[in-house]
């Protein structure tokens, strides 16, 4: 065990995270595989079989994408509503 506190490994965790970025050149870069791989998500999500003509599966990924963002934003909606002690 490190001894720390969960606080203490947040705001550690935090401060390492901080510094990497301070040193980074190119931010672009650094997340490009991470964004990649977040399409590809959608990409193997509407077309599981690779069936699809590359443009078509480019706008159903999309659309995906945006689905799952809308989701992600509806919940978060509903969470700070609650927390602001208002109706579901």
């Amino acid at each position: 065990m490190s001894g720390l506190t969960p606080a203490e490994r947040t705001m550690r965790a935090q401060l390492g995270a901080h510094a990497q970025w301070a040193r980074t050149e190119d931010r672009t870069a650094r997340t490009a595989a991470a964004r990649s791989g977040f399409y590809k998500r959608f990409e193997s999500q509407v077309d599981p079989d690779g069936v699809l003509a590359p443009e078509e599966r480019a706008k159903r990924a999309e659309n995906a994408r945006k689905a799952y963002m809308l989701k992600l934003s509806m919940a978060s909606a509903r969470s700070r509503r609650r927390r602001a002690g208002g109706a579901q």
